[in-house]
C-alpha cells in the first residue's frame, strides 16, 4: 500500500514547492498515491491523461516521447520535476524496484498555481503595506473557490485586475455593513472579523447566518439590481476588502451569470437539466413549470446544500430579476447554473410569436 501523502513531500515537487505551506494543505485532499511492483510498468498500463504524476520512491525506467530512455530516482532531484504531464507521458516504463506515484490532476494544479502567483501584494515603490496578501485569508484561494466556487469561471486575463479592484476597509465590532432596505452599491469579502446576517420577519430581527473569514456577501443586491434584502454586522473588530457594483458586474457577474433562451433551456432539461423556480410557493402553484423545484430566492443559500453538483439547473423566475441572483449564487457555490433570459415572461413572449 502507498505510503499517505504530506506537505512535507509536495513541497520538495516543482511548481508545488512554491505554494507555501497553506496552499499545500489545501491540495493534500487532491493528492492520490498509487503502488505499483518491481517488474511493473506503471505507464504503459494505465492512462494518466490530464494528470501531473511524480515519481516519490523508488526507480524507474521511463521511455520518453522523444524515444530516449531514462532511470529516475525516487526523492532525487530530477525526480521532483513531473514523471509524466500533458503530451509528456513516457510510452512505457518498467519499475526496477517497488515505486510510488504521485498525481494530481493538471488543470486543477494550474490553477492554483496561477491564483497563487497573481495573489501576492507586488514589490514596486507604488505597492504599500495596505496591500493584501491573498494567500493568507483562510477562506478565499481554497482549493474549491477557485476551481469550483466564486472564482472559477473567472478568465485569467481577470484576476490581476479583480485582486486589484478591492479596498481594505476597516470595520469595528457592532457597525453595521450594510442595512436591509438600502440600494446595493458594493460586494464585500472578509478578510478578518466575523459578521452576522439578519432579516426583518413581522418587524423583529431574525439571525439567518454568521459568516467569518474568506466569506463574501452583498452580491444579491448587486446581480438583481435591487434593494439590499438583509442587514451584516459585525461580531468583532475586522477587515473588509469592498469592491464597487460597477467592478463587480464587469469583472465577477458577467463570467459566473450565464444565461440561455427559452429554446435552449428547454433542450437542456428535455437533456436532463432540471428547472429551479425561485418565486415564492404560491406562485409556484399556480403556474411552475412541470418536474421544477421550488427553492424561493431567500432559501437557495441554504436549499443548495441538497441540490446535486453533477446535475445542471436553468433557474427561472417571472422577470429574470430573481433568477438572476439566485443563479449567481448558485454559480458562485460550484453549481452548474444558467439563467432563463428574460425569465418567464420573455419565453411566453417567445413561444406566442411563434404561433
Amino acid at each position: 500500500m502507498a505510503d499517505p501523502v504530506s506537505t512535507d513531500l509536495l513541497a520538495r515537487l516543482q511548481p508545488l514547492m512554491s505554494l507555501g505551506s497553506g496552499g499545500l494543505r489545501e491540495l493534500l485532499p487532491h493528492c492520490r498515491m498509487h503502488a505499483f511492483a518491481r517488474g511493473t510498468d506503471p505507464f504503459g498500463a494505465n492512462d494518466w491523461s490530464g494528470q501531473v504524476v511524480y515519481l516519490v520512491r523508488g526507480q524507474l525506467l521511463a521511455s520518453m516521447p522523444d524515444g530516449t530512455s531514462r532511470v529516475l530516482v525516487g526523492g532525487h532531484d530530477l525526480a521532483t520535476e513531473p514523471v509524466a504531464r500533458l503530451g509528456k507521458i513516457p510510452g512505457s516504463s518498467k519499475a526496477i524496484t517497488d515505486v510510488e506515484l504521485l498525481a494530481l490532476e493538471e488543470d486543477l494544479l494550474d490553477i492554483v498555481v496561477t491564483w497563487n502567483q497573481l495573489a501576492v501584494p507586488g514589490d514596486s515603490a507604488h505597492d504599500s503595506a495596505d496591500q493584501t496578501d491573498w494567500r493568507m485569508m483562510s477562506g478565499m484561494l481554497t482549493v474549491d473557490n477557485i476551481t469550483v466556487g466564486a472564482f472559477a469561471s473567472l478568465p485569467p486575463a481577470h484576476i490581476q485586475s479583480l485582486l486589484a479592484k478591492f479596498n481594505r476597509v476597516p470595520a469595528k465590532r457592532g457597525e453595521t455593513i450594510i442595512k436591509q432596505g438600502d440600494p446595493g452599491d458594493y460586494y464585500y469579502l472578509i478578510e478578518r472579523g466575523r459578521c452576522k446576517v439578519s432579516r426583518l420577519v413581522a418587524g423583529s430581527p431574525v439571525q439567518l447566518a454568521e459568516l467569518k473569514e474568506g466569506d463574501a456577501f452583498g452580491e444579491e443586491a448587486l446581480v438583481a439590481d435591487a434593494a439590499r434584502n438583509a442587514t451584516v454586522t459585525m461580531i468583532t473588530d475586522g477587515a473588509l476588502l469592498r469592491l464597487s457594483k460597477q467592478d463587480f458586474n464587469e469583472l465577477l457577474r458577467a463570467p459566473l451569470l450565464q444565461s440561455v433562451t427559452g429554446d435552449e433551456a428547454a433542450r437542456r432539461v428535455a437533456a436532463g437539466a432540471t428547472w429551479i423556480d425561485v418565486r415564492f410557493p404560491a406562485e409556484y402553484q399556480s403556474d411552475g413549470y412541470p418536474g421544477a423545484i421550488n427553492i424561493p430566492l431567500n432559501d437557495i443559500r441554504q436549499a443548495s446544500a441538497a441540490l446535486d453538483p453533477a446535475k445542471e439547473y436553468i433557474v427561472y423566475c417571472q422577470t429574470g430579476r430573481r433568477s438572476s441572483a439566485a443563479a449567481f449564487l448558485l454559480s458562485q457555490r460550484g453549481f452548474h447554473a444558467a439563467l432563463l433570459d428574460g425569465g418567464m415572461r420573455a419565453r411566453a413572449g417567445a413561444m406566442e410569436s411563434v404561433e
